[in-house]
């Protein structure tokens, strides 16, 4: 199995956590790092022994001609570096969210098309452990068919400390955490038709929206409702940044609880297990059973570049995410009902 060589195109928060997923997953192997502040890519390629560092995105494809790029930069700079790989010949994988609007993520899309470019998006939510088992095992169980679903996502964790520039972002809690979590009511649950959207601003010295609330009609008749909030506030229950879902179907109910325990309810009873994700040393406990996801989507992305399967959040799936992202901000912004199906 050939090691791929990619090139880092930033060096901040998420980083380090990218490169430790790679090196976990295997088979991926950094060659050079990017950013603008040179002194940031140079303590990362020190701490992750990284042969070359550079200032200039462009020198650095042309000299290290890797086989991919992954970008961690943030969100406003995405087009930029995915149309510049691109037409170095790169294969792509960029972070969530894609872009700032659906259209320029279509836009980033078609150059990497036109390019010959395979885009893929680093969205790594689904691949959660608990997630994965509880989709096996609500697919396995029997509970007939699906009507009604909620997938949960609030927590009063103190986020800003360690990431104060979302407190200066104008679009927040949809593409922070709602990119995530409607990525996930996708792989559960198939395509939306219908979306509305109500959000709430529950800091006052921030600049987006901190909570939302999204409402699905799925194309398989089901309605799913996502919850997403950073309010900062008191919770009896909580664990970030776990996500809980609750389904109803005709024939039983299944559920995601808080630490990690799925619950399948039939006719038979109920049964119970605790499915906690597995620990790497390098994951901040805080955000283990997301770091941990990392690693499961690094797999599956670095198979799709060898061609040993399909890439699951590939650019072009991923623009029916983005496009349900802001849908969203359409839908709060008028007060209505969104179409969204194809």
């Amino acid at each position: 199995m050939r090691t791929l060589r990619f090139a880092m195109i930033g060096a901040g928060f998420w980083a380090r956590y990218q490169l430790a997923g790679w090196m976990e997953a295997g088979g991926a192997q950094c060659a050079a790092v990017y950013n603008r502040t040179r002194s940031k890519a140079e303590a990362l390629a020190r701490e992750f022994g990284i042969p070359a560092v550079y200032d200039d995105p462009q020198a650095m494809l042309r000299d290290v001609k890797p086989d991919f790029a992954d970008i961690v930069t943030d969100v406003g700079t995405h087009a930029r570096y995915v149309k510049l790989a691109a037409a170095a010949g790169v294969d792509v994988v960029c972070q969530k969210p894609l872009a700032p609007s659906y259209e320029q993520a279509v836009e980033m899309a078609a150059a990497c098309r036109a390019a010959g470019a395979r885009l893929y998006v680093n969205e790594n939510w689904r691949w959660q452990a608990p997630i994965r088992e509880f989709e096996r095992r609500m697919r396995a169980a029997g509970i007939g068919e699906i009507f009604r679903a909620r997938i949960r996502m609030v927590s009063g964790f103190r986020l800003f400390e360690n990431q104060p520039f979302l407190r200066e972002l104008e679009q927040f809690v949809l593409t922070d955490i709602g990119s995530h979590v409607l990525d996930t009511a996708r792989f559960l649950f198939g395509e939306a038709e219908l979306l509305y959207c109500q959000t709430f601003q529950a800091h006052k010295d921030i600049r987006g929206e901190d909570v939302a609330t999204v409402t699905l009609k799925m194309k398989s008749g089901a309605t799913v409702v996502v919850e997403m909030g950073y309010a900062e506030n008191y919770l009896e229950k909580d664990r970030f940044p776990e996500t809980s879902i609750f389904v109803e179907a005709t024939k039983g109910s299944a559920e995601l609880e808080l630490d990690h325990w799925i619950r399948i309810t039939t006719e038979t009873g109920t049964h119970s297990q605790r499915c906690p994700p597995p620990r790497y040393s390098w994951a901040n406990p805080a955000y283990d059973v997301v770091h941990s996801s990392i690693v499961a989507c690094h797999e599956n992305l670095l198979g799709a570049m060898r061609g040993e399967c399909e890439a699951e959040t590939s650019g072009e799936d991923n623009l029916r995410t983005v496009r349900l992202v802001f849908a969203a901000y359409e839908s709060a912004a008028r007060g209505q009902t969104v179409a969204v199906g194809d």
